[in-house]
């Protein structure tokens, strides 16, 4: 156990492989699944979830834990972080993102209520279609910031595009902002996104 703890791709196959078995074991249990649109839909859903988490977690950890706390740490340590620990937790971040949506999106799609959600079921009136479409713009949104403005700048930021010193500042002022607009918005996507799901 301790070779496959001390190792995170092991241990992230060996996560992926407990899945597996517990899906085997619910799917003998319960006589098998119909591999229709529902059962594809709900491994969509999984996948979503798992991506949000990653997503928002790390959304959650650069403001709740990251840039409140830079201030505190030497500035001969500061080059650690923002060269190695940023870059590698940036990476996953906006990758967590772009997932989340193509799942979210999907999901909808085999669900049957995609058209109905992005257009706030103006239509149809189906008031948890109105309720999950709002927390996808909100997603939506969310992904954009990531993707075409806090990764942008953060890039200039931290020195991984050449920019002279008062671009670099107003840009680490923009991932401040934009990151903390995502922070505004993640707890309601949150929030309408269960909502859909169990009050409707």
């Amino acid at each position: 156990m301790s070779k496959i703890l001390s190792s995170l791709s092991k241990t992230i196959h060996a996560s992926i492989a407990l899945t597996i078995l517990l899906f085997l074991f619910l799917f003998f249990f319960h006589g098998g699944f119909a591999f229709d649109v529902g059962f594809w839909g709900s491994i969509c859903r999984f996948i979503n979830v798992v991506f949000t988490i990653m997503w928002i977690g790390l959304l959650w950890y650069f403001n709740f834990v990251q840039i409140p706390n830079m201030s505190k740490i030497p500035d001969d340590q500061k080059h650690a972080i923002n060269n190695i620990l940023t870059p590698a937790a940036l990476f996953y971040f906006r990758w967590a993102a772009l997932f989340t949506i193509l799942s979210g999106l999907i999901l909808s799609l085999l669900d049957g209520y995609l058209y109905d959600a992005i257009t706030l079921s103006i239509n149809s009136g189906i008031p948890k279609h109105t309720v999950i479409g709002i927390g996808m713009w909100l997603g939506l949104i969310m992904a954009f910031n990531v993707w075409f403005i806090i990764w942008p700048n953060q890039k200039r930021a931290l020195g991984m595009v050449e920019c002279n010193f008062d671009l670099k500042i107003k840009s680490a002022n923009q991932v401040i902002l934009f990151s903390r607009v995502n922070t505004l918005l993640s707890i309601p996507m949150l929030f309408l996104m269960v909502a859909a799901q169990n009050l409707y």
